[in-house]
């Protein structure tokens, strides 16, 4: 009994070193940590220039996989707008020093004496270093408008950069 105590118990100490050693791997980008992201830009429609400033949080799942809510305020243009996004993204947290990401998300844009238009989209980008628990992020966007019309928003698709600053906890 006392020999197979010790075997269990040197397994167990075992097993724990390698997932202390995974979660080292994957930083704070692992499985449980949760993000908050600042956002702020400028953007253009209706034929006018917006500030965009957003804020947002994310969860990740398992190491390197994300679920995330934000939202955006368009401010300075007319019409106003406002956008809900759901999220999903993967940082390829083995990589060194920038961290390549990819996602999907999903968006509600409330946009004012107009009817409600949701979008998804695609992004991809990478993760810089900034701090012990910050990271700066610049991507590519593509979002695609679903049930658009032409003629009200002129494009029923984009493509844009994005500039994010991330505080990982």
């Amino acid at each position: 009994m006392i020999r197979f105590s010790a075997v269990l118990a040197t397994l167990l100490a075992m097993l724990s070193a390698g997932v202390a050693r995974a979660a080292d791997v994957a930083g704070v980008f692992g499985q449980g940590r949760t993000h908050f992201v600042a956002s702020a830009g400028t953007g253009h429609a209706f034929n006018e220039n917006y500030l965009i400033l957003g804020l947002g949080a994310s969860y990740y799942v398992v190491d390197g996989l994300n679920v995330g809510l934000g939202v955006e305020a368009w401010t300075g243009g007319d019409p106003g707008m406002y956008k809900a996004t759901a999220s999903t993204q993967y940082v390829f947290y083995r990589v060194e020093r920038i961290k390549p990401y990819v996602g999907a998300f999903y968006r509600r844009t409330y946009v004012d004496r107009l009817p409600d238009i949701d979008s998804a989209g695609a992004r991809a980008g990478v993760y810089l270093h900034a701090g012990r628990n910050a990271y700066l992020g610049a991507g590519l966007v593509y979002e695609t408008y679903v049930d658009c019309t032409s003629s009200v928003y002129r494009s029923c698709s984009s493509t844009y950069g994005e500039l994010t600053f991330t505080l990982a906890f």
